[in-house]
């Protein structure tokens, strides 16, 4: 394609990509290794000085499903932030689970009825716990978006803000709550709000709810720096992600770190952007898919809760 195909090309701030570039010529894939010492050099670059070397440097290709079809879903997803205790309290009594030692052994390892029901499996878990949440539809929506920022408070009443990073999961099938809930006909909008309205009103049928879904994942606790603190988790490629820069797609179409131009339009947000591929996720699959990542805050969790809509992907290639 030519430059010109691109939808707003010329309008993007371009170094507000930068960043995210950055970030992945810390782990390069052999594409685009070569290029890092000149995006390094360009990262103090005015916007035209970016957007020249990049026409000059690289080639538009857009993305077609095997299918032949231009136009895929854009969903997003954010790093949620809880508070939760080391210790089990009768208030915040729902695990977070390190990965179980047998976990290799036993593959798909046992669904979340089953952990949620059976002590035997339970037994296999215990001192495995990183901390405890209050509720747990927060322990869902952690595990469906991978990661998160947890506020311990621990044994001794001192307060820390960690992060709970993706580590494994029980390799069962990911099943979408909203699509449960609409096929029982109980919702007509599946976004995180909806869902989270029918909870309130159906608090008999959490477990219900909860057990539709069988996949569990597991993390590992990382310490969270002020610099750590300014960036996302890190993604599947190895590196922090940049809110409304870093994006989750199938690396069977699109390889990690590749530079991707976006474009979506529905009733969330109007997207024209560069953004970079450094995530993946159980729900991604397919050429034109991606998870758009937008950030911690409140108003990144409310974004990527109402996010699904129409979407077209650029790589940008090297020449």
């Amino acid at each position: 394609m030519a430059w010109s195909d691109l939808p707003g090309w010329q309008d993007d701030p371009l170094h507000e990509a930068w960043n995210a570039w950055l970030k992945s010529c810390e782990r390069p894939g052999p594409t685009f290794a070569p290029l890092c010492a000149e995006v390094r050099r360009l990262s103090l670059g005015q916007g035209n000085e970016q957007r020249d070397w990049m026409m000059a440097r690289l080639q538009p290709y857009r993305v077609d499903t095997l299918q032949g079809d231009s136009q895929g879903l854009l969903t997003g997803y954010y790093e949620p932030v809880l508070e939760g205790s080391r210790v089990a309290t009768p208030e915040f009594a729902v695990p977070l689970y390190r990965p179980p030692v047998n976990l290799a052994q036993r593959k798909p390892w046992y669904t979340r009825q089953e952990i949620d029901t059976q002590p035997s499996v339970q037994t296999l878990l215990r001192g495995r716990e990183i901390a405890f949440l209050a509720n747990p539809v927060d322990a869902l929506v952690l595990q469906i978006q991978g990661s998160g920022r947890v506020r311990v408070t621990e044994a001794n009443g001192t307060q820390r803000m960690i992060r709970v990073a993706f580590a494994g999961s029980n390799d069962q099938p990911y099943k979408s709550v909203g699509r449960w809930l609409l096929d029982q006909g109980a919702l007509r909008d599946a976004s995180w709000p909806s869902i989270k309205n029918w909870i309130a009103q159906n608090p008999a049928r959490v477990n219900e709810l909860l057990w539709s879904n069988p996949r569990v994942v597991f993390f590992k606790e990382e310490a969270l720096s002020d610099l750590e603190a300014a960036f996302g988790p890190r993604g599947a490629q190895g590196v922090a992600l940049t809110p409304g820069r870093s994006i989750a797609v199938d690396p069977g179409s699109i390889p990690y770190g590749t530079p991707v131009w976006l474009a979506s339009s529905g009733p969330q947000v109007q997207l024209q952007k560069l953004v970079l591929a450094q995530d993946t996720g159980s729900a991604i699959t397919g050429a034109v898919r991606a998870d758009y990542f937008t950030g911690w805050d409140t108003n990144a969790a409310d974004l990527a809760g109402r996010l699904k809509q129409p979407l077209r992907l650029w790589v940008l290639w090297p020449k």
